[in-house]
């Protein structure tokens, strides 16, 4: 049975995560960093930390894997600057202190696009992420690339719920890359990879995820 170290446990896709790594029988803990306290489970360990300021030697941070689903908006965030912290400074520091305590996979929820060459910002960010991981030294580094993800989120995000709205509306019609993927699919994936923890590294394309 394996330890999960998950980072972003209280959003869409991280809450999915959360659950069926707690209903894995191959999970023997999971240890789910937040801001916030999370509901107790016997198999939680939920330290309360600011991003800003993590510790760097504490004991959780001894996983087998890592399952990340860090994320925002820039409206969110308030600039590039501050997205910036939180999809490209915040899981490469989490991925640098989890390796550093013996973490061997790490797993990451990226997206459609992402590519550190593309005029978007949003999209070079997550190229840029991915390519800075893969420089940690991961024996497993799988990146899952999803493009809309369905489900029903804590924080409001207009533009992209109207784009999940039209593109449900038109599916059959859309090729499979630009479906909408539900965040408990991409939990699977994501989850899987951390505990199969396969040598080299992986891209999951959001066709690859329905």
């Amino acid at each position: 049975m394996k330890r999960i170290l998950l980072v972003g446990a209280t959003g869409l896709v991280g809450s999915h995560v959360l659950r069926q790594a707690l209903a894995d029988p191959g999970v023997a803990q999971v240890v789910a960093p937040t801001r916030k306290s999370l509901v107790p489970h016997p198999k939680l360990l939920n330290p309360v930390v600011d991003f800003n300021q993590l510790p760097q030697d504490a004991e959780w941070w001894r996983a087998d894997a890592v399952v990340c689903t860090l994320g925002t908006t820039i409206r969110v965030a308030g600039s590039q600057a501050a997205f910036y912290k939180v999809d490209h400074d915040h899981p490469l520091e989490v991925a640098y202190l989890a390796r550093r305590h013996g973490a061997r996979a790490f797993a990451l929820n990226s997206a459609l696009g992402a590519d550190t060459a593309s005029r978007v910002f949003y999209s070079r960010t997550k190229g840029e992420t991915e390519r800075d991981l893969q420089a940690v030294g991961y024996p497993s580094l799988t990146l899952v690339r999803p493009g809309l993800i369905g489900g029903v989120r804590q924080e409001s995000r207009p533009a992209e719920q109207l784009a999940v709205r039209l593109s449900q509306w038109v599916q059959p019609l859309l090729p499979r890359r630009y479906r909408v993927v539900p965040a408990d699919r991409i939990a699977h994936h994501l989850l899987q990879a951390a505990l199969a923890g396969a040598p080299g590294v992986h891209v999951l394309p959001s066709e690859a995820l329905l």
